[in-house]
């Protein structure tokens, strides 16, 4: 006894902390003649060794120790440096007499201490993973493992998983997200709603999801849906198009218009019956653009405007499409050149003597100002606003909201930026000659200079103010309009384009505005959702996917989200609020009924290659004959390529994105090779920074549940710059778990404990993931580079807890590489001694991994097998066996250098497999292969075997229906949020001569409940000579007439008052029709009288049900109405000017009247 206690107290002073004092003097003495035979009293000593030790007395008897012997670590060409000496520590070899009788009781007197290590790290192995029958018995059980201090807090905390996500409102998942590279040519882009559909457009054209089936099951892999879409409530695709961008909704003629990539603007039938073996095809297409038909919309009056590239907006008048959706399809040449001919191209009629007045940028997104029949165009800095009835230019202002004469700014950007490049180079190259250092420093220096440069290129040139771009515009229901920012700012302007207040609610960009009722809704390119009033203040928020947020719609009671990865959810109107209250428990309690349980088997593979390459045999020897049984297969290299120009011009190749070499891809061929690649298993990505290397296989019986691999990099090497030391990675789905592996490379060096450290913090705290170059680019999915590049400047904002690192956001976090730890405290003959003895138990205790995971310091909560094997470095190339050991003169004392460590979703080692916990992992394998010699490492390998509860999203889907459609509470809450209360209309019959006004009043018969209306045209007839009117066309999405002018068409009405709309006919000598491309004069008009149908539709705030009115109303056309009545002249100066008068009045019981900016907001 007294012997342990004297080890545990040394172990309790090794563990402290480290000391200056040099290592104790100890007497030379080779054992390299023991390593090289096996005498017999030296395989007997090694039995007495063994007897005492814990790899023995503690393993399970099922757990195969005979091929434990192989593993791999790092080395840097220095000698013997002191990690940490003690000068009460038990020497294990004083002399050549007694050093085999003081190794046998040291390696005795370690079994205390590790016993009880053992016991706490191998508490429970119940319910880690049921194995196969097939698989024998010393395969079937986990290994002890060790666990390092310091988990369970701050960024290393357990990422909080559950059946229904807490911290946010029920969603019904209408598409789940799919895996991205299923979606290779079928990214969805936009969504659009109709009353009983949900629209979305597509790489490949559009397909249309119906109401009443969204709650059912998916179609399942052997359905009619396409890989990605097996969850996603059934649907139905068209004909194969271009890529659509945009969409809008006529529900006037129920169309959905769609503007695509090749310029050309379709149409498709809403409600059409659909086939499930046959696309739909579209109706009536004309080419709009010769580029890109970029955004789309209605203005009040029916017709169609679209933006392209170059400033370009034209106007389709809907008297030409019209006539073109009458003809047959036989005549759909025909159709085509009837509108092409009847385009009106604004910015030529805004172009003077060669200078426009409008900007040359893109224009992002049109918008039609219904309250005041206006339309907005916004390029990336600018704003156009426009006359919807005449097309009249009103206002050119820039994002400040000051007035532009010209916008003409992109030749001094690109001048600034080129001389900010040539001054940035000129100065670097002057720098450098001034230093005349090594060329490994002057190499640092280009490649700083260059990155700094790049960076200022991005910054001042192509990416000018991206903090100012403007990313999308809504129109708010009391008439404001709110635009989005890529810096998070949201910007609210009144409907003459002046600039009122600015939010800033979260610092990632914005990249979709949504509004109905009384609610904003925002979407950023973080996945965050936010919930706003009208007056811009914060009501909720929330993450609503795990990726870019690019567009919203309402309808039927949810607002709908879509991200960039193509998962479309729902969000009922009222959430955050009592309806989520009772769906969250009641989803919560099914969790049984969806969720479904997996086990897959993944191997790690780390080695040092020290810039070699490997035979076929060593890989098969050292992967090969490991795989029979693995679903996943990664694997980390070091040192696959070195040498300070590879390592500059790789920093530099990073720099402009650019990564990977001819030797790095010669390994993933070799290694594809030895793992039957193409037959097996199938090759997923990969990750080289400057001599480090990662890559996946997966196997591809469960491919179709692997995706979604992201890479990244984290250079530790010189200035943080260098990938001779510092991390690769690779995140990925499996079975709709994140997990993520990381090959590492630490600093060299006995005495660089510290650095080692800081290396792994440096690179678990920026790792950040993105995706792969070689397989999509972000315009893909629908993400502009200035929002994305913002996304990476405010990547502590992407997660809900800020400045957590997205390795802490894994379920399973696997780290792998040559981690550079080594021993202290131990001589180099002295650990030679006890490897040969077998005596690892000991040889841990000077392990300063291990020690430094025991005080918290590095890989906190982490876990690792306990090893078993022999130290992998540091060895001679081409010696086999333990005798390979460095003999040379520096004589590198053997450690463990090349691990595997890792960290599930276990709280505690005793937690099972669950929603809760969905990722529950164990070690079932940890070895070196110590017979292959082609390096000064051994590799190593980890088999894990790991349990993976997720959710059946289909059948969750059925459920979340189920109870949002039957549940009696739920459905009480639905029906006093649809309620609307009474309102009235004035009249329902007005009629109108040339020029008159009516003042039609809507009043509110509640006294709690604001409502908002919004009027729109049911269609035009004309009055016959009996009186009869004709049959009612609607223009598109109910526009007005041209000589209707119906102010303000929508709005809000306060509790208990009213609103005043003036209904009055426009006199037609300021008009221009278009028929069939030509002009037509004010003479020309039909002269007969007209009728129309207004649709006064009332709404509540937090339902899509909407009470309708109907007013006719007439024009009476008499043989004087072309001409201007003193009559007529007063009435209009009456109410002012047609597009900047104050139009909407509150009537109140005193009957006030209100500005245009007061009547038109809530309270």
């Amino acid at each position: 006894m007294d012997v342990v206690e004297k080890f545990e107290d040394d172990e309790k002073n090794a563990l402290e902390g480290l000391t200056e004092a040099p290592p104790p003097r100890r007497k030379a003495h080779s054992y390299s003649h023991q390593l090289r035979t096996n005498t017999g009293t030296h395989h007997k000593r090694h039995h007495q060794v063994r007897n005492h030790s814990l790899d023995v007395d503690y393993m399970p008897n099922s757990i195969n120790n005979s091929g434990l012997y192989e593993d791999s670590s790092d080395d840097e060409n220095e000698g013997f440096y002191p990690y940490s000496t003690n000068s009460n520590e038990i020497s294990c070899s004083s002399s050549n007499n007694n050093s085999t009788t003081t190794t046998t009781t040291a390696c005795a007197a370690a079994v205390s201490a590790d016993r009880q290590d053992f016991h706490l790290m191998t508490q429970n192995f119940s319910g880690l993973g049921v194995i196969p029958d097939c698989l024998d018995d010393d395969q079937q059980l986990p290994l002890p493992e060790f666990a390092a201090s310091g988990g369970g807090v701050g960024m290393f905390k357990v990422p909080t998983r559950a059946a229904v996500h807490p911290s946010r409102p029920s969603c019904h998942e209408l598409r789940p997200h799919p895996l991205r590279e299923t979606q290779v040519g079928r990214f969805l882009r936009t969504i659009a709603c109709t009353d009983t559909q949900l629209w979305a457009g597509q790489e490949c054209g559009v397909r249309v999801w119906n109401f009443s089936d969204q709650y059912e099951a998916g179609l399942g892999f052997n359905g009619r849906a396409k890989r990605g879409d097996e969850d996603a409530a059934p649907f139905y695709e068209s004909v194969n198009t271009s890529p659509a961008i945009c969409l809008i909704v006529d529900s006037g003629n129920k169309l959905v218009w769609s503007g695509h990539k090749d310029g050309k603007i379709r149409s498709w039938r809403m409600d059409q019956p659909n086939s499930d073996d046959s696309p739909f095809k579209e109706g009536l297409s004309w080419q709009a653009h010769r580029g890109s038909v970029l955004s789309m919309v209605i203005s009040s009056y029916g017709d169609i405007w679209s933006g392209s590239e170059g400033g370009v907006i034209k106007v389709w008048p809907w008297e030409s499409v019209e006539k073109s959706l009458s003809l047959s399809p036989e005549e759909k040449h025909m159709a085509a050149l009837l509108v092409e001919r009847s385009a009106i191209d604004l910015r030529t009629l805004v172009t003077v003597n060669g200078v426009c007045n409008i900007s040359s940028s893109e224009v992002k997104c049109l918008l039609s100002d219904h309250v005041r029949a206006k339309v907005w165009a916004a390029g990336s800095l600018s704003f156009s606003l426009w006359d919807a009835r005449n097309r009249e230019l009103l206002k050119v202002y820039n994002v400040e909201g000051q007035i532009e004469n010209r916008v003409d700014i992109s030749s001094v950007q690109d001048q600034s930026t080129e001389d900010d490049l040539n001054v940035k180079f000129v100065s670097k190259s002057k720098k450098e000659k001034s230093q005349g250092s090594s060329f490994l420093q002057r190499s640092r220096n280009a490649i700083m200079g260059a990155a700094d440069a790049v960076r200022r290129v991005a910054t001042k040139g192509a990416f000018v103010e991206d903090s100012k771009k403007t990313e999308v515009l809504v129109l708010a229901a009391d008439g404001m309009i709110w635009s989005g920012c890529s810096s998070g700012l949201l910007v609210q302007w009144d409907g003459n384009g002046n600039r009122l207040q600015d939010f800033h609610h979260h610092r990632c960009a914005v990249l979709c505005l949504c509004a109905h009722g009384s609610r904003l809704w925002v979407g950023y390119v973080s996945g965050m959702v936010q919930a706003l009033d009208l007056d811009g203040n914060l009501l909720a928020g929330w993450v609503a996917h795990n990726g870019p947020v690019i567009k919203m719609a309402v309808g039927n009671d949810y607002v709908y989200s879509l991200a960039n990865h193509g998962g479309i959810r729902g969000w009922n109107l009222t959430s955050p609020g009592p309806i989520d209250n009772i769906l969250r428990p009641q989803l919560a309690e099914k969790e049984n009924l969806y969720t479904s349980q997996e086990n897959v088997r993944v191997l790690i593979g780390t080695w040092n290659v020290g810039q070699g390459r490997a035979s076929q045999e060593a890989l098969a020897t050292w992967l090969g004959s490991a795989v029979s049984d693995v679903g996943i297969i990664v694997v980390g290299l070091q040192e696959v390529e070195m040498g300070a120009g590879f390592l500059a011009m790789s920093a530099a190749k990073e720099t402009v994105g650019l990564e990977g070499s001819s030797v790095g891809q010669w390994w993933q061929d070799a290694i594809g090779k030895a793992l039957n690649e193409g037959s097996a298993f199938e090759r997923v990505g990969s990750r080289q920074l400057a001599a480090l290397l990662i890559a996946i296989w997966v196997r591809k019986s469960i491919r179709n549940h692997v995706g979604d691999l992201d890479v990244g990099a984290v250079a530790c090497g010189i200035g943080r710059a260098i990938g001779n030391k510092g991390g690769v990675g690779l995140r990925l789905r499996v079975f709709d778990r994140i997990m993520c592996f990381t090959n590492c490379h630490f600093a060299a060096h006995l005495e660089a404990v510290n650095r080692r450290n800081a290396d792994f913090n440096h690179i678990f705290r920026t790792m950040v993931f993105t995706k792969s170059s070689s397989l999509l680019n972000n315009s893909v999915a629908g993400v502009s580079s200035s929002a994305q590049m913002l996304r990476g400047a405010n990547t502590a904002q992407i997660n809900p807890d800020e400045g957590r690192p997205e390795l802490g956001e894994a379920d399973l976090v696997i780290f792998t590489g040559d981690f550079n730890y080594r021993l202290f405290g131990i001589s180099y003959d002295e650990a030679r001694d006890f490897v040969s003895q077998r005596c690892f138990d000991w040889l841990r205790e000077k392990d300063q991994l291990r020690a430094e995971m025991i005080s918290g310091k590095v890989f906190q909560g982490m876990r690792e097998a306990i090893i078993r094997f022999p130290p992998t470095y540091k060895f001679e190339r081409g010696k086999p066996g333990l005798g390979g050991y460095d003999s040379g003169e520096k004589k590198r004392i053997p450690a463990w250098c090349d691990r595997v460590l890792y960290r599930d979703n276990r709280a505690t080692p005793s937690v099972e497999c669950s929603l809760q916990c969905p990722v529950v992992a164990s070690i079932i394998q940890y070895e070196a292969c110590m017979e292959v010699t082609e390096s000064d490492h051994k590799p190593v390998r980890c088999k894990f075997h790991v349990e993976i509860a997720h959710v059946d999203r289909s059948v969750r889907r059925q459920m979340f229906g189920d109870i949002f459609q039957n549940n009696e509470k739920i459905k009480s809450l639905l029906q006093e949020f649809r309620y609307i209360p009474e309102t009235l209309v004035s009249t329902s019959q007005i009629v109108l001569q040339n020029q008159d006004t009516y003042n039609l009043r809507i009043s509110s018969r509640s006294r709690e409940d604001k409502l908002f209306f919004k009027i729109t045209c049911g269609g035009q007839s004309t009055i016959k000579e009996d009186e009869q009117a004709s049959e009612y066309h609607p223009r598109a999405s109910f526009g007005f007439p041209r000589w209707l002018e119906v102010t303000p068409a929508s709005g809000i009405i306060k509790p208990d008052q009213a609103a005043e709309i003036l209904v009055r006919h426009e006199e037609f000598n300021k008009l221009e029709e278009t028929v069939d491309g030509i002009p037509q004069s004010w003479w020309c008009e039909d002269t007969r009288d007209k009728e129309v149908i207004l649709l006064i539709n009332v709404t509540a705030s937090r339902s899509t049900e909407a009470r309708t009115h109907k007013v006719n109303v007439r024009h009476s056309f008499s043989a004087n109405a072309v001409r201007t009545t003193s009559k007529s002249s007063s009435r209009r100066s009456q109410g002012g000017s047609s597009h900047h008068r104050s139009a909407l009045r509150h009537v109140g019981s005193g009957s006030e009247s209100m500005t245009d900016h007061q009547s038109l907001r809530g309270p």
